[in-house]
């Protein structure tokens, strides 16, 4: 069975009147032949993620991990310099390996609820989630623009705490089917061997 750690802050966490987070549960119900881990812990900057990544993740030895963190990092009362966001997030890739990593951009808030996060920063950090994503090899899903490009995404962030930042059923519907369609995608196209790879398989096949 395929192992696939989802590891964030309280947007990977929160349950949202699901009996387990909401996120991984749904995610094990359109993937039953996949096992998710939900590694996600409300407040989390990624700073704060880095001193568990070892025991959250690296040590349930999974197969894909789901890396999505920014919400916190951007909010001007937690802020994680966007440098040091962007050099956190390299660690995580690299260490966890590219063709293992999914990384997902931050969604957007509406803004007349969340005084401390703006549309326009978390854009920025967002536009960091490519950039590492295209340095490391990383795969990377769009969330914040496949949210934020609908007429009514302030509509698709209403959840139980309706601050305008924690989603609840229609923002997890659309999280849960970027990350397994991605997966499916992955899983269905597995990244071409290189060079190396292709020697060492040339030499094993004529030993046999």
């Amino acid at each position: 069975m395929t192992t696939v750690v989802c590891f964030g802050d309280s947007i990977t966490a929160r349950k949202e009147g699901y009996s387990a987070p909401a996120l991984t549960f749904k995610l094990s119900h359109k993937l039953p032949d996949y096992d998710f881990i939900n590694a996600g812990v409300s407040g989390n900057t990624t700073e704060q993620a880095i001193e568990r990544f070892a025991a959250d993740v690296i040590a349930k030895k999974p197969d894909f991990v789901t890396v999505l963190f920014g919400a916190n990092d951007s909010a001007s009362h937690r802020l994680v310099d966007i440098e040091q966001y962007k050099r956190n997030l390299c660690t995580f890739a690299k260490v966890i390996g590219p063709h293992k990593t999914i990384l997902i951009t931050p969604a957007p808030v509406d803004e007349f609820l969340q005084e401390n996060r703006t549309n326009e920063r978390l854009q920025r950090y967002a536009t960091v989630v490519n950039e590492v994503a295209k340095e490391t090899g990383s795969h990377y899903i769009d969330f914040f623009t496949a949210m934020y490009s609908r007429e009514n995404y302030k509509e698709l962030l209403i959840g139980e705490k309706d601050d305008g930042l924690h989603f609840g059923e229609a923002g997890y519907e659309i999280l849960s089917d970027l990350i397994a369609n991605k997966l499916v995608e992955i899983n269905r196209d597995p990244p071409k061997k290189g060079l190396f790879e292709k020697v060492i398989s040339l030499f094993f096949e004529k030993e046999k």
